[in-house]
């Protein structure tokens, strides 16, 4: 029988907290509540974990600045937990070492999908390059560096955001809304048709001159980006 993964909560606030604890029980993950920065990080020291669930805003630490403390020894996925959803602060989160973020209020079967994407990356050893592949497709979001096919490609700021939240959620089924969410922000305050736009802008550089198409539409829901 499969040792069960350890996560670590980092939340401040209790209710949430513990319905996280009881959901992840509930899906066999063994899991633990902290409800400070400082004493998380020495938690973190203590014992063995395989991922991170971090608030943004907490006592005695900042998320964001936990995160940064962590990066320094360690390659464990990390998600951010925020109410915080502007691209400042998405951007933020990401660039001080996150793996990924979540927006409260979250639906709990998403957050479960982004656990099981973060460690499986893990176990593939993506995150220690900071890095993801899928066929020929290469990125790297330390660098920023995006080639297809050993070709360099060059992308917008928001161009390379969208695609490596396609990769991170490789073959997922991503409706426009959350992608919407997750690379504009909440608070964007144009249509959701801009997902398509910045989509075909994508395929022009990466899917259309190499004659395979990896982003994918799945009509009526959204996209994926997955090998045929």
């Amino acid at each position: 029988m499969a040792e069960k993964k350890k996560i670590l909560i980092v939340e401040d606030e209790y209710s949430l907290a513990r319905s996280l604890q009881l959901e992840l029980a509930h899906a066999d993950y063994q899991t633990e509540i902290v409800n400070d920065g400082l004493l998380a990080f020495r938690r973190f020291q203590e014992k063995h974990w395989d991922l991170l669930l971090l608030d943004r805003m907490l006592p005695g630490m900042e998320g964001s600045e936990l995160c940064r403390f962590i990066r320094r020894s360690s390659d464990i996925p990390i998600i951010m937990l925020t109410a915080l959803g502007a691209t400042t602060d998405i951007t933020t989160s990401l660039d001080g070492g996150a793996d990924d973020y979540i927006t409260k209020p979250f639906d709990f079967e998403e957050l479960l999908a982004r656990i099981r994407v973060q460690l499986r990356n893990h176990a593939d050893g993506t995150r220690k390059s900071q890095s993801l592949q899928i066929d020929d497709l290469f990125i790297n979001r330390s660098t920023r560096k995006v080639k297809r096919a050993a070709v360099e490609v060059s992308l917008s700021r928001r161009e390379f955001d969208l695609l490596f939240f396609l990769m991170s959620n490789n073959g997922m089924v991503l409706k426009r809304e959350v992608i919407l969410d997750k690379v504009w922000g909440y608070d964007y305050e144009g249509g959701a048709n801009v997902v398509d736009v910045y989509i075909s802008w994508l395929r022009d550089k990466i899917d259309k001159p190499f004659g395979k198409a990896l982003i994918q539409t799945v009509r009526g829901v959204g996209y994926s980006l997955r090998e045929k």
